[in-house]
């Protein structure tokens, strides 16, 4: 029985592990079609030819380009000039507003947007001109120079008003990518805003109707309304996300989801917001995990003497 254990030890940890891998990355390889991540490069659109004037830029941005006529500036002290929910029901969805879009998103995709929304954002199986379905958010076409140009200044504008890099924080990044369109339950994130926490009772229920008649709104606008994203990065994972946000045609062909035109950057920010939001005991999870292991090395350690002092008074 002695020289039989260690064969025993190893049918155990075999059946194990191969239990463990149909459970786990087998199933979620099964379940989850794989996509190789594109780098967030934006292969499938023109790089910036010119070099952009923030001046002419904010002029175009405040004038010709009509952009502050369905977005807020709020670093430049530009209101919305709609509430969110009187927005959703009139474009679908609630226009972000552009503080820090030239931090979050791609500058070439940036460029595209301004110039063809329905192209940048791949939906153009949903919105075709040519049958006259045209996207909520109209293209740009110039201001009589050359539209490359312009375009290449009003980015440069919008990124001038953005917070650095390094300032970017994982709330901002979520908020501009997501925020007006997935909810967060655990954080208090609606498609409106936080939830704020209200002293009166009909202002709570004021603020919920609000939410409700947007998401009604998105629902038509998008065909289903889009999921609670509170626990998304531990049923779907880092790499799922990541690559969903950056192509989501490349897992639901014709889904009304847009491309949602991160960079990077702001796309591991966008994690880590979820990270923090979905998985918050995550680093106490991992240092008890740790902590169980000494132990049952210790223990482990420990019956291992014991045996063999077992065996040995045995014999």
């Amino acid at each position: 029985m002695k020289n039989k254990e260690p064969l025993i030890l190893a049918v155990v940890v075999f059946f194990t592990l191969v239990t463990y891998y149909l459970v786990e990355p087998f199933a979620h390889s099964q379940m989850h079609k794989h996509v190789e991540s594109e780098g967030f490069a934006y292969a499938d659109l023109p790089a910036l030819t010119k070099t952009g004037d923030v001046a002419r830029g904010q002029d175009l941005v405040m004038g010709a380009g009509a952009c502050v006529g369905c977005h807020s500036i709020e670093v430049a002290g530009m209101p919305a000039p709609m509430d969110p929910a009187t927005a959703a029901a009139t474009y679908g969805v609630n226009p972000p507003d552009l503080s820090n879009m030239g931090a979050v998103l791609d500058e070439k995709f940036l460029s595209d947007l301004i110039k063809n929304p329905a192209h940048a954002l791949m939906v153009e199986h949903k919105f075709d001109a040519a049958k006259g379905q045209m996207h909520p958010m109209v293209a740009f076409y110039g201001a009589g120079g050359d539209i490359d140009q312009e375009v290449a200044d009003m980015v440069a504008y919008l990124k001038s008003i953005a917070v650095k890099p390094e300032e970017l924080t994982p709330a901002i990044a979520f908020e501009n990518a997501c925020g007006r369109c997935h909810a967060v339950h655990y954080e208090k994130w609606t498609q409106i805003g936080e939830k704020p926490m209200f002293k009166k009772k009909q202002d709570e229920l004021a603020f919920d109707t609000n939410v409700l008649n947007y998401q009604d709104s998105l629902a038509k606008y998008m065909g289903t309304l889009p999921p609670d994203l509170s626990i998304y990065i531990r049923s779907r994972g880092e790499h799922y996300i990541k690559t969903f946000i950056e192509n989501p045609q490349n897992y639901l062909k014709g889904t009304a989801m847009p491309r949602v035109g991160v960079n990077a950057e702001a796309a591991d920010k966008v994690i880590e917001y979820l990270e923090d939001s979905g998985d918050a005991k995550r680093h106490e999870r991992a240092e008890v995990g740790k902590n169980v292991m000494i132990y049952i090395i210790i223990f482990a350690i420990f019956a291992l003497l014991w045996k063999k002092q077992v065996w040995r008074d045995l014999h």
